[in-house]
């Protein structure tokens, strides 16, 4: 890694665009590949709606000000929460079909190891800014349905300090500390959240830090982010469960300890009037430790009660299980209830480098736009896991026994691999005014992947996959009068399979919740074909924006339940649809502010197949649903909408949310035979007042009204364990409970 280092000091990346929240109109640069050539569409937040609550909260400002965005809390923790939008998402969940890239100052954030965000390492006190663009094949792998772009905030800009405390309803209390100055900023935070549900505490210290020079026609950044987490996900929880017990958890632990730190160096160079080099190299280091106890089909062995086996619905308990020293697990009399508890270790660091020429020059008919450039990663991780023998307490607590086990069909292994992520890219972009009214946009990138896979155990995991991909795009924009813009284009994307699928992609020897890999099998490539079309108006006291689009993918990678309870494997599933509209506007007057957007996605597959989902009571005996062309894509919801209005005024301010959701079908319900969610309308409440000089009281109400809802949807296995809130409980519908009423205060002081 030293001599990539040497390598990496020469080079650079990304340029940049301007976007804000449209209430305080900060100049914001978000940093990306081809700059501001795309950036005309993108809905675009400021720092006023990141942090305008009692704490920062970027996937919750998405979901309040942007049309379509939903949000999923699958793990019970709003740190691991997937954004989804247009039928994509991005999510910390392994499993989830990543399918949109997150950059954070040019550099992709997304952990190369599954392609996941993880909120929780994301410096939010320090976001300045961000944009949702539309599907554009500049912006690289994984950016299927769209791009987040994030922007921190600088001390050119950012002078003086700010302390704040904060604290809520539910027990959870914390604080940050901003100090910036002479192109210097340093940004600390600290979070206690003791969660709302049982056995749900979350813990972060985040921290981030900039330093800049610059000169006539030059400037050099550096950042740092740096992060210390621990969470505790519960998941879902059976429906009758959650009717007994609002707060109640299904298994525990779950918990995920993170330690993470990321350097940036963002170099820029003027060429000529209007031209620039801009670029950035990094470096980053993961270390995330997890702990996950699930049920298991263990038994004693229909051939010698006297030890263990494995359950399987047609062979019946007839797979031992076996401890390092390969002798077969003695059975206990005393454990009724057998579980395992599943121990991961992921070790990821890496780093790389890209740079970007940009050429933006005002001409008689408008604005034109050049850029071309390249973009280079290099990652190693590596990832051990066991599956530890374990017992169900009558609070439904995983007790490990300490006795590593494997089982001999190799359903249940230990884990040793070292996966290599390379990629390589070239990108060109460019905005051509034809005449005043009418411009042309087009994109171009031309990508190498390879991801090698090194089984440390055995050779079951050895594997060298290589990946390539040119994929174009092609936009027209029309401005027909002040400050109005119509908009047509078409754009090529595509996924690559990360590491963790392609490392447990076989159903004969699934995965322990997408957290060991046990086989090699090739999958392909997703690829995405996306139209859009929009109107908008962006002059006066009264905006809006109406937008059309669809996505047709192919190869589409799913996550698929194995008979096997608790195992899941990565498979190749046909092709589906994506499409809809959105609608958004916005009318300001004075000191008041009303919006309101609507969002309508429609996302079916347009294939036959069978899927293993064996909880699913439209299963057959083998565990099948059918899935027919024209169902609905599960975890989707088919409405969003959100309406606002607030009042500001020197000295205080209030303003009103609320969030609508359709019910989306169950993840594992693909052939749609179930109930879907139901739908659900959350109302919330913020305002702030000003406590003297340079001081303010930030308050807010979530769930105003204390309403019950659903984010995520499955199925639970509960055929065999006894629900002592809920005797007699046999409905496997599982959902991820929505937060109640949460009441928080913060005190703000800038100095």
């Amino acid at each position: 890694m030293r001599r990539h280092l040497l390598v990496l000091g020469a080079l650079a990346i990304p340029a940049g665009a301007q976007a804000n929240d449209g209430a305080s109109e900060p100049q914001i640069v978000v940093l990306a590949p081809g700059g501001a050539i795309d950036a005309d569409e993108a809905a675009q937040i400021g720092r006023d709606a990141i942090a305008g609550g009692t704490s920062p909260d970027l996937a919750g400002a998405l979901a309040r000000d942007v049309p379509g965005v939903s949000l999923s809390e699958a793990q019970g923790n709003a740190w691991q929460a997937g954004i989804g939008w247009r039928g994509y998402s991005v999510s910390a969940l392994q499993g989830t079909e990543q399918g949109m890239a997150v950059y954070l100052d040019g550099v992709r954030f997304n952990q190369p190891f599954g392609d996941t965000l993880a909120l929780d390492l994301l410096p939010e006190a320090a976001l300045e800014g961000a944009e949702l663009r539309e599907a554009s094949p500049v912006y690289g792998r994984n950016a299927l349905g769209g791009a987040i772009l994030l922007a921190t905030a600088n001390g050119r800009e950012t002078t003086g300090g700010e302390a704040e405390l904060r604290g809520d309803s539910f027990g959870g209390y914390g604080g940050s500390l901003t100090l910036g100055g002479k192109r210097a900023l340093l940004v600390v935070e600290a979070i206690r959240d003791a969660g709302w549900r049982d056995d749900s505490p979350s813990r972060l210290y985040r921290l981030f830090g900039s330093a800049g020079v610059e000169g006539a026609g030059w400037s050099l950044d550096a950042k740092l982010v740096a992060a210390d987490t621990r969470l505790h996900g519960n998941g879902v929880a059976p429906v009758e469960l959650l009717d007994a017990d609002y707060a109640a958890v299904f298994t525990r632990p779950d918990i995920t300890d993170s330690r993470y730190w990321r350097l940036t160096l963002l170099p820029r160079i003027d060429i000529g009037e209007s031209g620039r080099i801009e670029g950035a190299v990094h470096f980053q280091h993961l270390r995330r430790d997890s702990e996950n106890g699930d049920l298991a089909d263990f038994g004693a062995c229909d051939a010698d009660a006297a030890v263990l086996c494995l359950g399987d619905d047609d062979e019946g308990f007839a797979d031992p299980l076996r401890d390092p020293a390969g002798t077969a697990v003695a059975a206990d009399p005393g454990i009724d209830d057998y579980a395992v508890r599943n121990l991961g270790h992921e070790r990821t660091r890496g780093g790389g480098a890209s740079a970007q020429y940009l050429d933006e020059r005002e001409t008689a008919r408008g604005m034109r736009r050049l850029s071309f450039g390249f973009a280079w990663e290099s990652y190693r991780t590596r990832f051990d896991a066991d599956s530890e023998l374990a017992y169900l307490t009558e609070g439904r607590e995983v007790i490990g026994l300490g006795i590593p086990i494997a089982a001999d069909s190799g359903a249940i292994t230990p884990v040793s691999v070292t996966a290599h992520l390379r990629d390589f890219a070239l990108f060109a972009s460019a905005e051509i005014p034809l005449t005043p009214q009418l411009s042309v946009e087009a994109g171009l990138r031309w990508s190498v992947n390879r991801v090698q896979l090194e089984d440390h155990l055995g050779t079951a995991l050895n594997g060298d996959h290589r990946f390539r991909d040119l994929a174009p795009s092609l936009e027209v924009d029309f401005r027909p009068a002040e400050g109005w813009a119509l908009n047509t284009g078409v754009a090529e994307t595509s996924r690559n399979p990360t590491p963790a699928e392609l490392s447990c992609a076989d159903p004969e020897a699934p995965c322990a919740l997408a957290n060991f890999f046990v086989a090699d099998p090739p999958l392909d490539p997703v690829k995405a074909r996306n139209w859009h079309a929009g109107l908008s108006r962006e002059a006066g006291p009264v905006t809006f924006q109406l937008s059309a689009w669809r996505s047709d993918s192919r190869n589409d990678i799913r996550h698929i339940a194995s008979g096997v309870r608790g195992r899941a494997y990565f498979a190749n599933l046909g092709r589906s649809r994506r499409q809809g509209i959105e609608l958004s506007g916005e009318w300001r007057t004075g000191a008041w502010r009303i919006g309101a957007d609507y969002g309508f996605t429609d996302a079916r597959f347009r294939s036959d197949f069978t899927i293993s989902s064996p909880a699913n009571p439209a299963a057959d005996e083998d565990g099948l649903v059918s899935v027919a062309a024209g169902d609905r894509l599960p975890g989707i919801p088919a409405h969003t909408a959100n309406l606002r209005l607030g009042y500001d005024r020197d000295g205080w301010g209030v303003e009103g949310a609320l969030r609508y959701r359709s019910g989306q079908f169950l993840i594992g319900d693909e052939g749609n035979d179930q109930p879907r969610t139901p739908g659900y309308a959350v109302f919330d409440l913020r305002g702030h007042v000003a406590l003297a000089k340079g001081v303010r009281l930030v308050w807010e109400v979530r769930n105003l009204f204390d309403r019950r809802y659903a984010t995520f949807g499955t199925f639970a296995e509960i055929d065999e364990i006894d629900l002592a809130e809920a005797p007699g409980a046999s409905d496997p519908r599982a959902y991820a409970p929505g937060m109640p009423r949460r009441f928080s205060l913060a005190v703000r002081a800038a100095f």
